[in-house]
C-alpha cells in the first residue's frame, strides 16, 4: 500500500503497537445511537473541525472537496498506523478516555470486535440503515451487526483471478475456470518452467478465510457473546484438501506477499496469478509498472462448474467512535465519503466502490484499463461483486485470532504439519483465548 500523502497543515501520528491487541474492548461510552440527520446537517452549518484516523489516501481528496463545499468545516486526516496498529492506537485512546478520533476506518473483519464492545455509535439514528440496498450484500452485512449499523463501507475486495497473460499464453494453457482446473494450470507451469509457480503463499489469514469463504465453509458463528468456532466443517475441508495438494507438489511459490521478492515475481512472471480481491487491479499498475499489458482479469475459479460463487477479500469502513464529541459532524462527513459525492472522487483515484450504482454504472463497467491490455476489467469484478456469498461472519476478536495464523496454520508452510493440522490449531488456540476474554465459545 502506497504512503498517505497529507496535506502540511495536517498532523500525523505516529503510534507503534505494543504486546497483543487486547481485542475485547473497555468502551467508555454506550455505544447507543447518535444524533439525527437534521443534527447533522446544523452542525455542518456551525462549522467545526473533526478528526479522522484513516491509512486510505484518497480520503485526503475527499476532505478537501468535502471542506471546500462546507466552509468552516475542517476535517484533519491522521495516519495512526495501517490495520493492527491504527486498532492498537484506537482500543489505546478508548480505554485511556482521551484522544479518540471522530471517525475512524476499520477493516470489514476488525469491526465486530469494535461494535459488540459498544466502543461505536449506532448510525441507525442518521438514517443509516435506510441505506440497506445502497451497498453490495458483502460489505453491508460486515457494517450491521445485530440491529444496529455500526459503519458504512468505503470500498470492498470482491475476488477475481488476477493471471499473467503472457506467461499463460506462451505456455499455451488456458485460464482456469475451477479449482481443479487451477491445480492442473500450477503443474504445467511448473513442469514448463521450474522457476514458474502460479501463484504464491507462506500463509495468510486474510486469503484463507476467503476461499473458505467461497468454498461454503462457515467455520464461525456468532450470537452476541456466545461464538463457535469449528474448522471441520465440509467448505473448510475442501479448501484445505485442495490446497495441501498444491503445497505437496511444490506448486505454489514460498514467497511472502507484499515482499520485494512478491513485486519482482509478478513483475517477471514467476508468479503467474494471484486469486484476490478487486483493490489488486490498482496495486498492479502502481507498483508492478513494468508488467503492464501482460496482466488480465477473469472470474475467480469455482468449486463446481458453471457455478457464480465468490467472497471478499479486504474491505473497509468508516465508523463514529462512540466517544466522539462531534458525531453529528462526524456523520455527515462519514456519509459523504461513502454514501455521496465523495464517492466519485475515490473511484477516480482508483478505489473499488462498495455501492451499487457504481458498480452498475457504464462508465464504471466500461473503463478500458491500458495496463490489462485494454480490458473492461471492471465488468469481471462487478460481477463478482454481485455473486458474493451470504451468511459469512469473523470473530469478535478476529484481529487476535489472525495475529496467531503464523503460529497454527502457518507451520503447514514451513514444516510437516498439514493444513488440517494447522487449522485445528487454530480452532484450539482461538477456543482457548475466546473463553478466556468472557466469550461462551462451543466448538
Amino acid at each position: 500500500m502506497s504512503p498517505i500523502t497529507r496535506r502540511s497543515r495536517r498532523a500525523t501520528a505516529a503510534i507503534a503497537a505494543t504486546g497483543a491487541l487486547a481485542l475485547v474492548l473497555t468502551a467508555c461510552s454506550s455505544g447507543s445511537g447518535g444524533g439525527s440527520a437534521d443534527d447533522a446537517e446544523s452542525a455542518v452549518e456551525e462549522g467545526g473541525t473533526i478528526t479522522v484516523w484513516a491509512w486510505d489516501p484518497t480520503l485526503e481528496s475527499v476532505a478537501a472537496d468535502f471542506e471546500e463545499a462546507n466552509p468552516g468545516v475542517e476535517v484533519d486526516i491522521v495516519n495512526a498506523g495501517t490495520g493492527n496498529d491504527q486498532y492498537t492506537a484506537l482500543q489505546n485512546a478508548i480505554a485511556a478516555g482521551s484522544g479518540v478520533p471522530d471517525v475512524a476506518q476499520i477493516e470489514f473483519y476488525a469491526l465486530p470486535q469494535f461494535a459488540l464492545s459498544e466502543a461505536l455509535t449506532d448510525l441507525s439514528s442518521y438514517g443509516a440503515d435506510e441505506l440497506d440496498g445502497t451497498f453490495t450484500p458483502g460489505p453491508w452485512d460486515a457494517v450491521t451487526q445485530g440491529d444496529g449499523v455500526w459503519a458504512l463501507p468505503t470500498d470492498s475486495g470482491p475476488m477475481a483471478l488476477f493471471y499473467n497473460k503472457r506467461v499463460f499464453d506462451e505456455h499455451g494453457i488456458a485460464v482456469p475456470t475451477t479449482w481443479d482446473e487451477y491445480v492442473e494450470a500450477a503443474r504445467a507451469l511448473h513442469a514448463a518452467d521450474p522457476g514458474t509457480y502460479i501463484t504464491n503463499d507462506t500463509g495468510d489469514a486474510g486469503f484463507t478465510t476467503s476461499i473458505i469463504w467461497q468454498s461454503g465453509g462457515r467455520p464461525y458463528q456468532v450470537d452476541g457473546t456466545d461464538v463457535t468456532i469449528d474448522f471441520s466443517d465440509e467448505g473448510t475441508q475442501r479448501f484445505a484438501t485442495t490446497w495441501q495438494q498444491m503445497l505437496d507438489e511444490d506448486l505454489v511459490a514460498p514467497v511472502t506477499s507484499w515482499s520485494d521478492e512478491w513485486y519482482q515475481g509478478l513483475a517477471d512472471g514467476s508468479i503467474a496469478s494471484l486469486v484476490i480481491g478487486a483493490w489488486m487491479r490498482g496495486n498492479l499498475e502502481t507498483s508492478v509498472e513494468s508488467a503492464s499489458g501482460d496482466w488480465a482479469v477473469a472470474p475467480m475459479p469455482q468449486w463446481e462448474a458453471g457455478e457464480q460463487v465468490t467472497s471478499e477479500n479486504g474491505g473497509s469502513s468508516l465508523a463514529i467512535p462512540a466517544a466522539s464529541e462531534n458525531q453529528d459532524l462526524a456523520w455527515a462527513f462519514l456519509e459523504y465519503a461513502t454514501a455521496g459525492d465523495g464517492i466519485a472522487t475515490r473511484v477516480a483515484e482508483g478505489a473499488f466502490p462498495a455501492t451499487v450504482a457504481e458498480l452498475e454504472a457504464d462508465d464504471f463497467t466500461q473503463q478500458e484499463f491500458e495496463y490489462f491490455g485494454g480490458q473492461k476489467v471492471n465488468e469481471v469484478l462487478a460481477e463478482s461483486a454481485a455473486n458474493v456469498a451470504e451468511g459469512w461472519t469473523y470473530l469478535p476478536f478476529q484481529v487476535y485470532a489472525n495475529s496467531i495464523f503464523n503460529d497454527t496454520v502457518g507451520k503447514a508452510y514451513v514444516s510437516g504439519t498439514t493444513l488440517t493440522d494447522g487449522l485445528s490449531a487454530w480452532q484450539d488456540a482461538s477456543v482457548t483465548y475466546g473463553k478466556d476474554q468472557g466469550f461462551t465459545v462451543s466448538e
